[in-house]
């Protein structure tokens, strides 16, 4: 009878998170089923979209913070590039923070580190198979969003490169820091401060730090 039994497909995957200990974790995870295989990991994000690039993976197991760039722009840069793969954000952040943001610039679905490893397989598999994925919480959230004429809150208004300023500021971080962590100059982080400083209408970092604590954009 083995010649009339169907070929699953391998759902190729590819892990790009800085922290060694968190691609083991998830290499053992994906060990596990028969039709989930690692073809691939990076520990940053240049490394990542070289990996995308080399055409072995299906799914793409993205972090937001990685040491190099922010994964919302790795992102924008695979969906530009290789379409074909998709993007499946695993993060520590909570939904609230960069779900949505990640979801339009073109994730297939936002998953927390925290979620259990039978819900990541779930996600990969949906990902993987055309659908999008997004947690019961996240699913209604968007929900309320479709339903209500809501105000847009300040932070929403922002790009992404101004809304990671915001969180890096709130998080106790000077402009100097972030320069140096986002390989960017002091002006230019200076330059994204003083953007969103005035869309969102405050006058200083410690406006800035209550709002973002008030609005759970970052841990307080």
């Amino acid at each position: 009878m083995l010649g009339t039994m169907s070929t699953k497909h391998t759902i190729n995957v590819l892990i790009a998170d800085d922290h060694a200990i968190v691609r083991e974790g998830l290499k053992q995870i994906l060990a596990d089923t028969g039709d989930i295989a690692v073809a691939g990991e990076a520990e940053n994000g240049l490394e990542a979209i070289k990996l995308v690039r080399q055409g072995k993976g299906d799914v793409l197991l993205l972090d937001i913070s990685l040491p190099d760039r922010n994964g919302i722009e790795v992102l924008k840069q695979v969906r530009k590039e290789i379409p074909d793969v998709v993007v499946l954000i695993l993060t520590m952040h909570r939904e609230d923070q960069y779900a949505i943001r990640s979801l339009k610039a073109g994730a297939a679905g936002y998953l927390n580190k925290q979620s259990a490893p039978a819900e990541l397989v779930n996600a990969i598999r949906q990902v993987a198979g055309g659908r999008k994925y997004v947690s019961a919480a996240l699913a209604q959230e968007l929900a309320n969003q479709i339903n209500e004429e809501r105000e847009v809150p300040p932070h929403e208004t922002l790009s992404d490169r101004e809304f990671q300023t915001l969180t890096m500021i709130a998080s106790g971080k000077t402009v100097s820091d972030i320069a140096q962590e986002l390989a960017l100059s002091v002006k230019t982080i200076s330059m994204y401060r003083s953007r969103l400083l005035q869309k969102m209408k405050l006058r200083h970092n410690a406006e800035l730090t209550h709002y973002a604590i008030k609005n759970r954009l970052v841990e307080e």
